[in-house]
């Protein structure tokens, strides 16, 4: 299974990551840590297929995928 985790501190929040994953993997979240703006959360990590769209389009490098 795919392990897919977002650096929250990278993360600024402008959903690319969910406009370009094909299963749906993340969802916007308002994080305690990081009140004011939401962060990706990889809540359907289970369903990533590897296609590392989300890791070639975040703007901020702040996603990694790893089999």
């Amino acid at each position: 299974m795919p392990t897919v985790k977002v650096d929250w501190s990278k993360c600024n929040g402008d959903e690319v990551c969910v406009s370009v994953c094909p299963v749906n993997v993340f969802e916007m979240q308002n994080l305690p840590d990081y009140p004011g703006s939401k962060k990706s959360v990889p809540v359907r990590e289970n369903e990533c297929i590897l296609c590392m769209a989300c890791v070639t389009q975040c703007p901020t490098q702040a996603i990694t995928v790893k089999e």
